[in-house]
């Protein structure tokens, strides 16, 4: 069976901080710019509490000048990534089901 990739919410936090400060905005600048009530998000993504909506990963992504995929870092999915399935489906009796 596949193994799905799985998002590390506590290093995509520690890139988060890390585009932030490379980009020169602070906290409350980038709470600005995504027009949040409160800074309280922006904290909690970068501890790796929660990750951001995809509204504010679209905005993120912009400030910060990379990509959505530059920005999430993936857990290693424990197989051969270079080469990906020739389907999702493990039987021919799942893709029946699935039509």
């Amino acid at each position: 069976m596949m193994k799905m990739p799985r998002i590390d919410m506590q290093a995509t936090g520690k890139r988060i901080k890390t585009l932030r400060k490379n980009c020169g905005v602070t906290v409350e600048q980038l709470c600005e710019l995504l027009q949040l009530a409160a800074p309280r998000a922006i904290y909690k993504w970068q501890r790796g509490d929660t990750l951001p909506t995809l509204d504010n990963l679209i905005m993120l992504a912009s400030i910060f000048g990379t990509t959505m995929d530059n920005i999430i870092v993936k857990e290693e999915a424990g197989g051969d990534e270079k080469d990906p399935p020739a389907s999702v489906f493990d039987t021919e009796t799942e893709k029946e089901h699935a039509a």
